[in-house]
């Protein structure tokens, strides 16, 4: 008979439920999906009115941004003010389209779309974001961007 250490034990249903998402059944995953897809949308709509407020109310306070520029913006004041700025800059019209969100854990998510600027100052330009999602006592909230340029293929 073989014996097994208790923590051991834990450490293969810890690492189960990981791998396999355990913690959500398709239902609770279907609605945080529809959330967090719903949150990229209140982002972009806000950030084209100019709207701080709203575009404030989505983030966590400590939430930050690195954007395609290699500029950072760390916390929510300096995230709203920039966003802001960026888009009366750069004019044009935003789009996010998700492709893939994933849950590390039950209260984090991490979401991946092509992120677009048609009819910009500079021309269009087409990205990719990701987002990194916490799930707070009352809804989601975005904790951190990462906008990059797509990588160039090597000549």
């Amino acid at each position: 008979m073989y014996a097994v250490s208790a923590s051991a034990l834990f450490l293969v249903v810890v690492l189960s439920g990981a791998l396999s998402g355990s913690w959500q059944d398709s239902a609770s995953r279907a609605k945080d999906e529809a959330a967090i897809r719903n949150l990229v949308k209140e982002y972009v709509g806000p950030r084209e009115r100019g709207d701080p407020a709203a575009v404030g109310a989505l983030f966590t306070s400590d939430a930050d941004q690195l954007v395609s520029s290699g500029e950072w913006r760390r916390g929510r004041e300096a995230l709203v003010k920039g966003t802001l700025a960026s888009s009366q800059r750069t004019g044009g019209n935003r789009t996010i389209t998700l492709e893939t969100i994933r849950f590390p854990s039950k209260d984090v998510a991490i979401a991946d779309g092509r992120y677009e600027i048609i009819g910009g100052a500079g021309g269009d330009r087409r990205m990719w974001s990701t987002f990194v999602m916490t799930r707070g006592a009352d809804a989601w909230r975005i904790a951190a961007i990462r906008n990059r340029l797509p990588a160039r293929p090597a000549q």
